[in-house]
């Protein structure tokens, strides 16, 4: 079994004055993919080397199937860790650098281990490189030997460091789809580390979103994509991010709206249907979330009183779309919107977004209301691990 369990888990440095990781709570299934994002210094690759055994815990505890491994050195463990750096030996063949580690950790036959590596090597499309050395590879063909690597060992589960930063854009695409492949065809429990949220969107099973050590939601990739638990989360998934405005709950000719507060005549979005069901007091303040691809450019009347402008800043084309920045109350806003339409910068941008698309933050950056027309998407609560 290959479940991985991190109970209360707390790290930290400097005696105690930098707590890394704040007392984590996060359980991985047998045969899982779940993915670890983050900012950079949130704690996700330091919670990786706690599983590993490369940074003891402070407090807590971490189990691997059913063993509690906190004392455990990393050999002992039964995982394989794939790192950014590849970590491949200069001097040894490929070959020798997928069987090595078996070699020094197991009594395997060296017919066995051979017959490990050219199976292995046939599953990454690299058995033509096995008697090149690291440095005859590209980083691609690299870093597929450092999966190799750890498959050859056939553990309980895969850890990876961010193993896909070093390579250009078109190849992480493509090996982000083969480490998906390969995963899912093993079967194997494995924890992914990344601060690329379309990664972290394209490859887990489950995301688990870390922020300053702490845990704020863990989810499917569309659950936490359309029902974020908080501010944090619904700006750190999705590009480009999700635009923000302060608001206020105004009433007018007995309905409620949603003003800017820096100005009304910038927004003001009537609530319809969902006034009464989110119980919103009138003069409460709020924030106002609406993603990119949720705004729409209105070129009728028909909209009534839904309809926003706001000047455009800059058009970038982007192919199948182009993004416009908008200034919104002094904010910056980004709509995606088809490439035939291409505005001038300076030229009003008529726009709306549909009732069910848009989100709302209490002050403290709590959801009360996220995407779609449900009761779902109402007073959401923060999502936590199971």
């Amino acid at each position: 079994m290959g479940r991985i369990t991190l109970n209360d888990v707390l790290k930290t440095f400097n005696d105690g004055d930098l707590v890394a990781v704040d007392h984590l709570d996060l359980e991985i299934e047998d045969g899982e993919f779940l993915v670890l994002v983050g900012p950079s210094g949130c704690g996700k690759s330091t919670t990786l080397r706690m599983i590993a055994g490369l940074e003891t815990v402070t407090s807590g505890d971490v189990t691997i199937g059913d063993r509690r491994v906190n004392n455990l050195d990393p050999r002992d463990r039964d995982i394989a860790m794939v790192f950014q750096n590849y970590a491949l030996y200069p001097h040894m063949t490929v070959r020798r650098n997928m069987g090595f580690g078996l070699q020094l950790s197991t009594d395997l036959p060296d017919e066995e281990i051979n017959e490990r590596v050219e199976s292995t090597a046939e599953m990454m499309g690299i058995t033509e490189l096995l008697n090149d050395k690291p440095k005859e590879l590209s980083g691609g063909q690299q870093q597929r030997v450092a999966l190799g690597r750890a498959i050859v060992r056939e553990p309980q589960a895969f850890l990876f460091d961010e193993p896909l930063s070093n390579l250009d854009a078109k190849l992480r695409t493509h090996m982000r789809t083969e480490i998906t492949r390969i995963q899912q065809e093993l079967d194997v429990t494995s924890i992914y580390v990344t601060h690329d949220q379309a990664e972290a969107m394209t490859m887990g099973d489950r995301i688990a979103v870390l922020n300053d050590g702490q845990l704020q939601q863990v989810g499917s990739p569309n659950e936490v994509y359309d029902h974020p638990a908080n501010r944090f989360v619904a700006g750190f998934i999705g590009s480009p991010s999700m635009n923000f405005l302060d608001v206020t709950v105004k009433q007018r000719d007995g309905s409620q709206y949603l003003v800017a507060d820096a100005d009304e005549k910038i927004l003001s979005y009537p609530l319809g249907n969902f006034e009464k069901r989110l119980g919103l007091e009138t003069s409460q303040r709020l924030i106002l979330g609406v993603r990119p691809e949720d705004i729409r450019h209105v070129t009728d009347e028909t909209e009534g009183d839904r309809v926003q402008s706001a000047p455009v800043e800059v058009v970038e084309p982007m192919g199948s779309d182009n993004y416009l920045y908008l200034t919104v109350a002094e904010e910056e806003w980004t709509a995606r919107v088809d490439s035939s339409y291409e505005p001038a910068p300076g030229e009003d941008f008529r726009y709306t977004f549909d009732s069910s698309a848009f989100h709302l933050f209490d002050h403290e950056g709590q959801t009360i209301k996220s995407q779609g027309e449900t009761d779902a998407a109402i007073h959401k609560q923060p999502v936590t691990a199971q």
